[in-house]
């Protein structure tokens, strides 16, 4: 069966994306011509707003994403890589070119901003196999609370029920007491990811890591912060960790913006639902704190946080440098609210120190 002239660039797009890397999956094509069929389509540029919003590429490869699509719907050549260049280069690369800057308002004082060259390539460096082991030790690591439900157990606490069932067994008698406990269960996890300007060298990785974390706790919650809150719990519970990233991307709307964590985590709190997440929680937070806003808004947030969660991580990329000591208004203000202040830096760091934590608080 032939297809029909219009419909071949569609149906070509998504083995083109998948070529360069992208995540492409036959429900995403279904829904990238759903989306096409109800915007209908004026121009081109409809149809590029749509297979942005269904296949959701990350911003740092927005442009390869548009080249492809050019390949395929305008017949623009894409250029091969020169050789010795990575394949993941955006055609035309120029390594000297910087990134757009972010508003003027919005500046953000963590220093000189990084080439495109440069978060390409650490943005690769992704050690599937530890945070694998990460997700196997999470159940084991994690704090644990007492439920409401009770189990068998050797103890003084009688069970009625087992005592009244094997009465009914043994006419009557009981030859040993049955006795009961209550249920351990996990606690509640909630991460809360700064993905201002000043933390884009580590957004991709926390985002990896808290994949791996949805894949091992029992009930976590993932929100991002930055100018805005974004809950990005769902997109993370793909199995596929491209997947479930490439779909984040699309939901998150302030990536690499201004920091303003007092009126994005006081939004989270005046959700009630939202605000159940914390409650008798470990509350991680990775963020390092150099916040924009007023500092007064994000201690007052913090105090009510901490009069929800059990604990309270706060993980900063900073704190890798055995000197550091917290200089910003913001961190001093809310360290009497932490349980403990450690190093975020890296995946390895993010995963040793949630375990680390995750155990002492056991």
């Amino acid at each position: 069966m032939t297809l029909p002239t219009a419909l071949a660039p569609f149906m070509a797009f998504p083995p083109a994306l998948r070529a360069v890397g992208f995540p492409a999956a036959p429900e995403q094509t279904q829904g990238f011509l759903a989306a096409v069929g109800l915007l209908g389509p004026r121009s081109i540029h409809d149809i590029r707003r749509a297979a942005f919003a269904v296949y959701g590429p990350g911003p740092e490869r927005a442009e390869i994403f548009d080249a492809v699509f050019d390949a395929v719907f305008l017949g623009r050549a894409l250029h091969a890589p020169a050789e010795g260049m990575p394949e993941e280069m955006p055609p035309a690369f120029d390594a000297s070119d910087t990134e757009m800057q972010i508003d003027a308002g919005d500046e953000d004082p963590s220093g000189a901003e990084a080439t495109r060259a440069e978060r390409l390539f650490q943005r690769q460096l992704v050690a599937e196999g530890s945070l694998a082991a990460f997700s196997r030790a999470l159940p084991a690591a994690l704090p644990r609370r007492r439920s409401r439900r009770f189990r068998a157990a050797k103890g003084n606490r009688p069970d009625p029920a087992r005592a009244f069932r094997q009465m009914l067994r043994r006419d009557g008698e009981i030859t040993r007491l049955p006795s009961r406990a209550r249920r351990a269960r996990q606690r509640k996890v909630l991460w809360l990811i700064d993905v201002s300007g000043s933390m884009k060298a580590q957004t991709e990785g926390a985002l990896r890591t808290a994949h791996a974390l949805m894949r091992g706790a029992e009930q976590p919650e993932v929100f991002t912060l930055g100018t805005r809150l974004t809950r990005v719990s769902r997109a993370l519970r793909l199995r596929d960790a491209d997947q479930a990233l490439a779909q984040a991307s699309g939901l998150v709307a302030d990536w690499d913006g201004g920091t303003r964590l007092g009126e994005a985590l006081q939004v989270f709190l005046s959700v009630p639902r939202f605000a159940a997440f914390a409650r008798g929680a470990l509350v991680i937070v990775l963020s390092d704190g150099l916040e924009r806003g007023d500092p007064d808004a994000l201690v007052s947030a913090m105090a009510r946080l901490r009069g929800l969660a059990q604990h309270i991580l706060w993980l900063n990329p900073l704190a890798g440098d055995p000197d550091f000591q917290p200089q910003t208004a913001a961190m001093q203000a809310v360290l009497p609210y932490l349980d403990h202040l450690a190093e975020g830096g890296t995946q390895d760091a993010l995963a040793r120190e949630i375990l680390a934590f995750g155990r002492a608080a056991r």
